[in-house]
């Protein structure tokens, strides 16, 4: 069955919640290299998530992006119950 595009942006805020590089996202997310760029470029046009430049670049959740996270849990919380 195919995810929804809400589902997946909210697996990859999870993941982002303490910081990860593009491969882990790709991986935890079930997603590959070439899907996980407009997602990235959304969710950073968004201000969901920052990227953070050290050795290698890091893709952390903002506090806008956990607000959404929540939302979109509670949301389908509210459905299976």
């Amino acid at each position: 069955m195919k995810r929804s595009r809400e589902e997946i942006v909210s697996e990859i805020l999870d993941v982002c919640l303490n910081g990860a590089n593009k491969t882990r996202i790709v991986y935890q997310a079930n997603l590959n290299f070439r899907t996980i760029n407009p997602y990235l470029d959304l969710l950073i046009g968004k201000d969901l998530i920052k990227v953070s430049q050290g050795q290698r670049l890091l893709y952390e959740t903002t506090p806008q992006g956990i607000d959404m996270l929540e939302d979109i849990k509670g949301v389908h919380n509210g459905l299976l119950s």
